[in-house]
């Protein structure tokens, strides 16, 4: 009996980097939830810092020109607010417009509206089932749930008194942080060099991001325009402007600003029209941003598309409608902190960088 073989029990212990990982994940998920109870205050003034980040090479150059630190800081200040000001009163227009213009496409609702329920009776389609689906489809309801949605977005975004205060105030002591800025990076430089590499990675792909949006934005915005106009669709400016300023919200923005004028289009001058504009915006779209935009910005964002949606969904279900606007620089932060400053974190990049070329570069060199 002695020589029977036992064999020795294992018990799975825990690797000291598995207790890490799942520290890791445990802490990122009560900052998430914290983030997500303090989104009002955090969101807003994440915005106004990517507004100072962005500005902030125009009071550098202010300072080297002889202007002096204080009133840099005054003119980049007031320049923020005015930006932000055309952003709001462009919004609130915007808007207005859509509610203003809605009612009056009724008539041509109620005649396509009668027109599939004609259609479906002649292909036989009139079980109690779809008649009941069409019925949701009424215009007057339609219509009057349209106008309804437009009315609480203008009203969310005149009443957003709250956030706006917090973006204007946190603007405002922002600047007067701005003429130590230099020497507090300095003192940064010499404490944490690693953590400092970090913020200038940020700091430069933030801008980058913002400037190369913003650019491109305006671009596709006034072809969008150009187009909608030749084909006589109404409020050709209101779309342009809505197309710029819908470009800001990654991956969906360009659906956001394609429904309006596809669905004006189609009650004021038919489908041929509205599928026309369907197809002139998702080629323009493809084209410029798809194809032009990513020679021009380099490795401005530095994450792949997927990365770049799932941001998206995270980042709004975290900070709420913000969430859509600042996705990609919230990434762009983590990544930054995270990933970029980390060497045994590198191997992260493989996954979610886009610069894949960039990464074969480095690791050949290495391995020189």
């Amino acid at each position: 009996m002695s020589d029977i073989f036992v064999p020795e029990s294992h018990s799975w212990v825990p690797r000291p980097r598995f207790n890490t990982v799942m520290i890791g994940l445990a802490a990122c998920l009560v900052l998430l939830f914290a983030l997500r109870e303090f989104a009002s205050v955090i969101g807003p003034t994440f915005l106004a810092l990517n507004l100072m980040i962005t500005i902030y090479p125009m009071h550098t150059w202010m300072v080297r020109k002889g202007t002096p630190s204080w009133l840099s800081a005054v003119i980049i200040t007031l320049s923020v607010y005015a930006i932000l000001l055309a952003i709001v009163i462009g919004m609130i227009w915007s808007i207005t417009e859509m509610i203003d213009i809605l009612p009056r496409y009724a008539s041509q609702f109620s005649v396509m509206y009668q027109q599939v329920i004609d259609l479906s009776a002649r292909l036989g389609l009139d079980s109690s089932a779809f008649n009941q689906f069409i019925s949701t489809f009424d215009p007057s309801r339609l219509l009057g749930a349209a106008t309804t949605a437009a009315t609480s977005l203008l009203t969310g975004a005149s009443g957003t008194v709250g956030v706006i205060t917090v973006i204007l105030a946190a603007i405002i002591f922002m600047a007067m942080d701005t003429p130590a800025m230099e020497r507090r990076l300095r003192l940064l430089e010499e404490e944490r060099p690693r953590m400092l590499e970090g913020f200038l990675i940020f700091a430069r792909g933030v801008r980058r991001y913002w400037a190369v949006t913003t650019i491109f934005g305006l671009i596709v915005a006034i072809l969008d325009g150009i187009a909608v106009a030749a084909m006589g669709v109404p409020l050709a400016l209101v779309w342009a402007l809505f197309s710029f300023l819908t470009n800001y919200i990654p991956n969906i923005g360009f659906v956001i600003g394609l429904v309006p004028p596809a669905l004006v289009a189609l009650f004021a001058n038919g489908w041929q029209t509205a599928v026309a504009v369907i197809v002139i915006y998702s080629v323009l779209n493809f084209v410029v941003q798809s194809i032009i935009q990513p020679r021009f910005t380099g490795e401005s964002v530095g994450i792949t598309p997927t990365i770049s949606f799932i941001s998206l969904l995270l980042w709004t279900g975290v900070i709420g409608a913000l969430g859509t606007l600042l996705a990609l620089p919230l990434t762009l932060l983590c990544k930054s902190l995270l990933v970029d400053i980390d060497p045994d974190a590198k191997w992260i990049d493989s996954m979610i960088s886009s610069d894949l070329k960039g990464m074969e570069a480095e690791a050949e060199g290495l391995r020189d």
